[in-house]
């Protein structure tokens, strides 16, 4: 993710833990917003951020389902990049897709929140939780708002999940998609999912072997806010 200077992260901290309240957030998805499993069911979903498994040890705003939610352009792109692994006896699994506004605000409050013991051994042991987003792997302004950013990675049918060398949301430097503190295997299942997400337009990060953001995507400079949930895609008009 992009880095912050320091400044900033701490003016975004203040705003999101002082700020009065705004309007009511929205409830209804875009209509270029499709449920990844309605156009690439092949594709596994480990939607972490809609369950305590993950590095703030609780639910996350906005996460009402365990469902990913993309801009049609990007699922389908993830679908073509999922189709070319299956060639090679691979697969994809995605961690996070869409992320709400109210997440990243979730974020902010828990990162200028204590440590915890037991999410900073697991997620982050050394990198303490208020330089994460200085150090780039959390973000204030966060790509996923946008829809077109997946959290990513291999799986090997029957097998299951691929050893990429870290877990998801590791926070450190061994989840650099070159780092050296992995081991060649490791480094070369990375080069394999990055390459079958950058052959369909995807670009990565320079901090994370998992998140990537579709190239072209529809909405560059919007934000959005409403639920995880697939009555997001009812609400709007001709949802189903």
């Amino acid at each position: 993710m992009r880095r912050l200077p320091l400044a900033a992260v701490s003016a975004g901290l203040v705003c999101a833990l002082s700020a009065s309240p705004g309007p009511p957030p929205a409830r209804a998805a875009p209509p270029e917003f499709v449920a990844l499993e309605d156009v690439a069911p092949g594709i596994g979903q480990e939607m972490r951020y809609a369950s305590r498994d993950n590095f703030t040890g609780e639910r996350v705003d906005g996460y009402r389902e365990p469902v990913c939610l993309l801009t049609r352009e990007a699922a389908v792109a993830l679908r073509r990049a999922h189709r070319a692994l299956a060639q090679r006896g691979y697969g994809l699994r995605v961690f996070d897709c869409y992320r709400p506004r109210r997440a990243v605000q979730h974020f902010l409050r828990w990162a200028a929140g204590p440590e915890t013991a037991r999410t900073r051994e697991e997620f982050h042991p050394r990198v303490p939780k208020d330089r994460l987003f200085e150090e780039g792997y959390l973000a204030a302004r966060s790509a996923h708002s946008r829809g077109s950013t997946v959290d990513v990675t291999l799986v090997r049918p029957p097998h299951g999940a691929v050893d990429m060398g870290t877990p998801f949301d590791f926070f450190d430097p061994a989840s650099a998609p070159d780092s050296p503190e992995v081991g060649a295997a490791q480094r070369e299942a990375r080069q394999l999912l990055r390459s079958a997400l950058v052959a369909e337009g995807f670009v990565p990060v320079p901090t994370e072997w998992w998140h990537f953001t579709y190239g072209p995507e529809p909405f560059p400079d919007t934000s959005f806010d409403f639920p995880v949930s697939r009555d997001a895609l009812r609400r709007r008009p001709g949802g189903r």
